[in-house]
């Protein structure tokens, strides 16, 4: 089977996030997560459809994407108000989760040569060369400020996503106009759609190819994504999901806009099966490795859509527990990079669009990514897809791929091993740094070690290291009077010795 090869299975979901309170919550205890996959489904789906009916969705689907296949799959609803229901084929509107799509086109274009991220975006828009900047000392605008979000324009939701249908011709005329700045560029992030129309000029310029067309040929179609393209008023009427807002007690039709140029920050339309063959490629390049290259872009490059801006902020959540869950994150290039209390690191991105809204997730170190598509105004689903992979997480049916342990490594810790059962590192000194007896002399470390052995007993010490990197490790042995935690971590030297060993006794509580 190819990599980008999905194999449909069964289906799964989760409930809304509940904001952060004005007043933190007494402590409640999380309800224990389903620790099967059939267990969590209906947990998740239960969600999902309280989410829908708050939003008044007129249809959603939803997927979960695990190992290069779909683990769970549903739709619920219906594509048009007075019609059928959604299907996996369905066709949706994704909105800003299109900016990865255009992120990774000038990642590609970079990748052959054609650019630098670096190059002063006027380089390719030449209509940009006579702006006014609003200082005297700001920088001028290069590609990656585009793709960072950092390039000093004001935030244009909900104008940009309006700006959908305009022409080539009308977009030059706006930049030969100028634009105004709400800040310097390269001072802090706000998110711009703008922005990314101009990455989508910098393609078709750089391509030769108009933008849409490039996407396509040299993304979409590798991936198996042939029902995913920009132009909606000619693909298959009979499966789209049109959009429609929620007023006045009733769903009103939002009006389709043609494809223009404002498509490279918002206008995807595509399918969750189709969808699921991105999210299957765009997890498979973690974790670094030596396969072959098989996508159309290569591993490394997508991970560079993860390096963020370096413009930090708040991203703070409810956790399961109904407290509040901390976390941080930062714009990277077309994807949003999030540390989080339950999730550890992930990287998302929603959209919100007339008729439609969208929410994806990827969990690279877990092999797991998530999606979900609504067919009304602003509709995004991140609260029950959060909770999803909250549930999944908890449950230990996304674990943390565990990396692979370095045979140097593997030495080394047999050597702390010895070292361990000598009570004495110098049974290993030609294996360790030259700082190493420099920081604790031979015989403190005797009297340490001879403390430590006394204090926990016969112990344990066949148990594997966990490798945090080739170079670098972690492991707990099971002692008579308690438990060790360790920490061992290797120099840059060829071979690579030892710098550092610590070793953490918990005593075992009285009884």
């Amino acid at each position: 089977m190819r990599r980008n090869a999905l194999a449909l299975a069964v289906v799964l979901t989760l409930g809304a996030a509940v904001p952060l309170q004005a007043q933190t919550p007494a402590a409640t205890p999380a309800a224990p997560a389903p620790s099967t996959l059939q267990e969590a489904i209906p947990v998740i789906d239960a969600a999902f459809d309280r989410w829908q009916a708050n939003a008044h969705a007129p249809g959603l689907v939803y997927g979960v994407v695990q190992d290069g296949r779909i683990i769970h799959l549903r739709t619920a609803g219906v594509r048009t108000v007075d019609g059928p229901a959604v299907a996996p084929d369905s066709l949706f509107r994704i909105a800003s989760m299109s900016k990865a799509f255009t992120a990774l086109a000038i990642l590609k274009l970079r990748d052959e040569g054609k650019l630098s991220l670096d190059d002063l975006a006027e380089t390719h828009v030449p209509e940009m060369r006579g702006w006014t900047y609003p200082t005297a000392d700001s920088p001028r605008i290069r590609v990656r400020d585009l793709l960072n979000h950092t390039g000093g324009f004001v935030t244009d939701d909900p104008w940009g996503d309006r700006q959908q249908v305009l022409t080539e011709a009308e977009f030059t005329r706006m930049l030969q106009g100028g634009v105004p700045f709400t800040r310097a560029p390269q001072t802090a992030f706000e998110y711009s759609n703008f922005g990314y129309a101009l990455l989508g000029r910098i393609v078709t310029n750089v391509s030769g190819r108009p933008y849409n067309d490039y996407i396509e040929a040299e993304i979409m179609r590798p991936l198996g994504m042939t029902s995913s393209g920009y132009d909606v008023l000619a693909s298959p009427q009979e499966r789209r999901a049109l959009g429609y807002r929620w007023e006045n007690d009733a769903w009103s039709r939002e009006p389709d806009m043609r494809h223009g140029v404002f498509g490279s920050m918002g206008g995807v339309q595509t399918s969750a099966e189709d969808y699921a063959r991105w999210i299957a490629f765009l997890l498979s390049a973690w974790p670094a490795r030596d396969d072959p290259e098989t996508g159309p872009v290569r591993r490394s490059t997508v991970r560079e859509m993860a390096q963020g801006s370096n413009f930090a902020s708040p991203r703070g959540r409810t956790g399961a527990d109904g407290q509040p869950c901390p976390g941080s994150g930062a714009y990277g290039m077309g994807l949003q990079a999030i540390v989080d209390c339950e999730l550890g690191g992930y990287l998302a991105h929603g959209g919100g669009y007339p008729g439609y809204g969208s929410f994806m997730i990827l969990m690279p170190e877990r092999g797991t990514g998530l999606f979900a598509f609504a067919n009304r105004t602003y509709a995004g689903p991140a609260g029950p897809l959060i909770e999803a992979a909250s549930t999944l997480v908890r449950g230990g049916l996304a674990p943390v791929r565990p990396l692979a342990t370095s045979d140097i490594l593997a030495e080394r810790y047999a050597d702390a091993g010895r070292i361990w059962a000598a009570g004495d590192v110098s049974v290993a000194e030609d294996r360790l740094a030259m700082n190493f007896l420099m920081d604790r002399s031979v015989e403190n470390w005797r009297t340490v070690l001879g403390q430590l052995r006394a204090d926990a007993g016969a112990c344990a010490t066949d148990a594997p290291i966990t490798a945090t990197g080739a170079l670098s490790g972690t492991f707990r042995w099971t002692c008579d009077k308690g438990v060790i935690d360790g920490r061992l971590l290797l120099a840059p030297t060829r071979p690579p010795t030892i710098q550092a060993v610590n070793f953490r006794l918990t005593p075992t509580p009285a009884s």
